[in-house]
């Protein structure tokens, strides 16, 4: 934008000087010429009361005296062919004054003025001078470079303020862009200083209220939503309760296991739903521990649906950048998805490797497929919420990777979740 601002104005700067400046050249031309030519006129008129009366000798005389002074050539021509003076041949100019009329015309030798002198006589005396090319340009070259100097010094000055300007512009916008770019990334208290015009200034403080009322609303949805997972606490506790009462000591282990689990999903979507500051280290965890840990617990699951589970997990530790609870929450979505969209019997294969400086977990099933879109949030093809898959697809993101959905080679999906190592 100052680029833009000080190529308009450098346009507008020198054609405004060029319509002025180009005139005044010419017009400082012409004042030289007619300041020569009124000179030469002068000195040849100083001639003709000695012309008109004075005899052939004194006129001599008087031509060398006064082409010697002005360093001009003279020529001076009687009635009877006599020329006296600076030898020059008679020209049209000459003829037509010896007619009693005096005139200024141009030669190629430059401009030349005849005068002619009555009242002697024998007739009608012609003067003749030439003023030469350099006398009628004389100073015109400096004055033509003083323009142009003042010309370029003008557009310089112009440029200078127009940047000024145009400064005053572009830092107030810098800054509102820079502010909405950390609006953009959940930067929530940043803020603009109204600076510039009115126009800009007003454009700030409506960014700066936006921001303000987006922080707001973030909050109070925030809040909603945590005060909704917070009374999923109530029915948590009764449903302890009854799995305490169960007299299988088994299946009260089992219960109360799937319970806390449960309690712990919800503890973990309250304090993530709570505004709070970002922590100032990254957070991360190890991806083989979690893992292991999900897959004994659905193992149970599948075991009462009669599914087979093949696990194969990488040695420990394995750090990702991702905290426990969101690992374990995505690893439950994709395990959970197996058992929502595949049928009783269906086996299933968890895989844990590490690649190029990266986790990949593997869930990959052997039942019907999904179809296309399941990717997206909320699709869903099993009357559930469609949300299971995106978390698991957030966590990767917020891992530094990514969530792919292949077809596996019994026909059935796998889903591939890449995690990166925990930022320093």
């Amino acid at each position: 934008m100052r680029a833009r601002m000080a190529l308009l104005v450098a346009a507008v700067s020198v054609l405004t000087l060029v319509a002025f400046l180009v005139p005044l050249a010419l017009l400082v031309r012409t004042v030289a010429e007619d300041r020569a030519t009124l000179r030469a006129t002068a000195d040849a008129q100083s001639l003709v009361t000695v012309v008109g009366t004075a005899d052939t000798a004194t006129i001599r005389l008087t031509v060398e005296q006064l082409s010697a002074e002005s360093d001009r050539p003279v020529t001076v021509f009687l009635p009877d062919g006599t020329v006296l003076g600076a030898p020059a041949p008679r020209t049209p100019a000459v003829a037509l004054a010896a007619r009693g009329q005096s005139l200024t015309a141009e030669s190629g030798r430059g401009r030349e003025v005849v005068i002619a002198v009555q009242g002697r006589p024998d007739g009608t005396g012609v003067i003749r001078t030439v003023v030469p090319p350099a006398e009628l340009t004389a100073g015109v070259t400096r004055s033509w470079l003083v323009l142009a100097l003042l010309g370029v010094l003008l557009v310089l000055i112009g440029l200078a303020v127009a940047d000024r300007l145009a400064h005053t512009l572009v830092r107030p916008i810098g800054e509102l862009s820079a502010v909405s770019h950390r609006l953009a990334n959940a930067e929530l208290d940043a803020r603009v200083t109204p600076a510039g015009p009115p126009e800009l200034r007003e454009v700030a403080g409506a960014l700066n209220h936006l921001a303000g009322r987006i922080q707001v609303l973030l909050v109070q949805e925030r809040e909603e939503v945590a005060d909704l997972s917070h009374r999923l606490r109530t029915p948590l506790t009764a449903l302890r309760l009854e799995a305490e009462s169960l007299r299988d000591p088994e299946d009260a282990a089992r219960v109360t296991a799937a319970v806390d689990g449960l309690e712990r999903a919800v503890t973990g979507l309250i304090r993530q739903a709570r505004w709070r500051a970002p922590t100032a280290g990254a957070a991360g965890c190890d991806a083989a521990a979690v893992v292991a840990e999900r897959v004994a617990f659905w193992s149970v699951l599948a075991e009462d649906t009669g599914r087979a589970v093949t696990l194969d997990v990488a040695p420990g530790p394995l750090p990702v950048g991702v905290p426990a609870d969101e690992l374990a929450a995505a690893v439950d979505a994709l395990l959970g998805n197996v058992f929502a969209h595949t049928p009783d019997g269906t086996a299933f294969a968890v895989r844990l490797v590490a690649e190029a400086g990266r986790a990949v977990l593997s869930v990959a099933d052997e039942g019907p497929g999904m179809p296309p879109g399941t990717l997206d949030r909320g699709a869903s093809t099993a009357g559930s919420t469609g949300l299971g898959l995106d978390i698991a697809r957030r966590a990767a993101q917020a891992g530094g990777g990514r969530l792919t959905l292949h077809a596996s080679p019994p026909g059935g999906t796998e889903v591939r979740l890449e995690l990166g190592p925990p930022r320093s």
